[in-house]
């Protein structure tokens, strides 16, 4: 028996054409039919198969028509009575119909038209709707924007003034210059892990970018602007923070207080400013706790400073005598509320730092921060024999694992004494 040729590939296309238009013709036709003609035209010609030929012969009329592709329902040429032609696709979501325009005849050819039509009435039948998600993408907001909005709605709200600040200067400095211009939802997690790699030179400062980008993208997807459980931060590390712990020395300590002596003696700085070094060193308060303190916050006879606010929230910070001698030697005044007074009248001092770094030059010790102060005050709690409970309290800390990073200091008195006790045990042995 002799074998049967086989088929064409020209016609074995054919075939596959009218197969694809027999299966989509459900999606696309209400009359299940692979000739159906889209509705609500102002006018459609015949149906052939678009060619290249088919669409330079179209003729330019007094309104727009169509041409619609004989294989592909819902494929077709638009042609404008300027004289300008587009292919477009046409499909239905649900009980909507929804057209796509491809692009015009001088940019793409009528099979690279014909291969986009084909993936979207297919992404169509999948229950997709392109033209909606189109639409999404054309609507989608931009970081800059997100941004405004995460600033009005969160920040100005539900943060404090200070955490507010800095999560405004991240985003001014760092966030929007790399991401500003791009889509809410066009943003990936190689883009925000590229910009976190950007900054591996400053790892504290990339890592508080983090944050903010974070929270930004979990409020974005409460606010309907990305899908849920899309957050482009999602398994992205942080990278590794030296947490930096500089206690002052007594030789130290004495030099700074002959510093500060000399400075009230000049009558130079403000003193308000001597005041609140001399404070943050005898408190071991933070600094916008001892900047933002207002004398009607001081209780003399406790003595206690009860702070209304702080970053734990509302809280009694218990003070010594020398603090409340002090504040009581300290000049107030007239109509202004606050302990650490500016040189505007009725506000506080605004900024500890220039001042600070003066007094750090001239003490020689350029390496302490403000912060270290706070560290100096634990350092001292330890040395005198306070275990860390009680040094979380006088710190304020809320979780104990705050505290625990000076459990080395409060083992330093316990080595003492096993080296004072050897010494004598060591004696007697001869």
């Amino acid at each position: 028996m002799r074998p049967k040729a086989p088929s064409s590939p020209s016609a074995d296309l054919r075939g596959f054409s009218f197969l694809f238009a027999i299966s989509m013709c459900s999606l696309t036709s209400p009359m299940h039919c692979p000739q159906w003609k889209p509705a609500n035209l102002k006018s459609q010609s015949p149906m052939p198969k678009l060619t290249k030929r088919i669409v330079d012969a179209a003729d330019i009329q007094a309104t727009e028509y169509f041409v619609w592709d004989s294989d592909i329902p819902g494929f077709g040429l638009r042609v404008l009575p300027s004289g300008r032609k587009g292919y477009v696709v046409q499909y239905r979501a649900g009980r909507r119909s929804r057209r796509i325009s491809l692009g015009p005849n001088t940019v793409l050819t009528c099979e690279q038209a014909r291969i986009r039509a084909i993936t979207i009435v297919a992404a169509a039948r999948n229950g997709q709707d392109p033209a909606a998600e189109r639409d999404a993408r054309r609507k989608a907001i931009t970081i800059k924007e997100l941004a405004e909005r995460f600033d009005k709605e969160h920040i100005a709200i539900r943060v404090k003034a200070s955490t507010g600040k800095e999560y405004r200067r991240n985003l001014q400095r760092f966030i929007l210059p790399a991401l500003g211009q791009l889509t809410v939802t066009g943003v990936t997690r190689a883009d925000v892990a590229k910009f976190h790699h950007d900054l591996r030179h400053i790892p504290y400062q990339a890592n508080r970018c983090l944050e903010v980008i974070s929270k930004m993208f979990s409020l974005s997807e409460m606010w309907g602007l990305r899908p849920d459980g899309t957050n482009p931060r999602k398994h992205i590390r942080k990278y590794p923070e030296e947490k930096r712990e500089r206690f002052l020395s007594a030789a130290e300590l004495r030099r700074i207080g002959e510093v500060l002596r000399e400075m009230e003696a000049e009558g130079v700085e403000l003193p308000s400013a001597i005041l609140a070094a001399r404070m943050l060193i005898l408190t071991g308060c933070r600094l916008n706790e001892v900047m933002s303190l207002k004398w009607s916050y001081i209780d003399f006879d406790s003595p206690a400073l009860r702070l209304p606010d702080s970053k734990t929230g509302a809280k009694v910070v218990h003070v010594g005598h020398p603090v409340i001698e002090l504040l009581r030697r300290a000049q107030r005044i007239d109509g202004n509320p606050w302990v650490i007074t500016g040189t505007l009248p009725g506000k506080p001092l605004s900024d500890l730092q220039p001042f600070w770094q003066r007094v750090r030059a001239r003490a020689g010790v350029k390496d302490v921060r403000i912060h270290d102060l706070r560290h100096t005050f634990a350092s001292a709690a330890v040395a005198s024999g306070q275990g860390l409970p009680m040094i979380g309290k006088l710190l304020g800390h809320t979780q104990v694992q705050t505290t625990a990073r000076y459990a080395h200091l409060a083992a330093e008195p316990v080595k003492l004494a096993a080296d004072a006790v050897a010494q004598n045990l060591r004696q007697s042995l001869g």
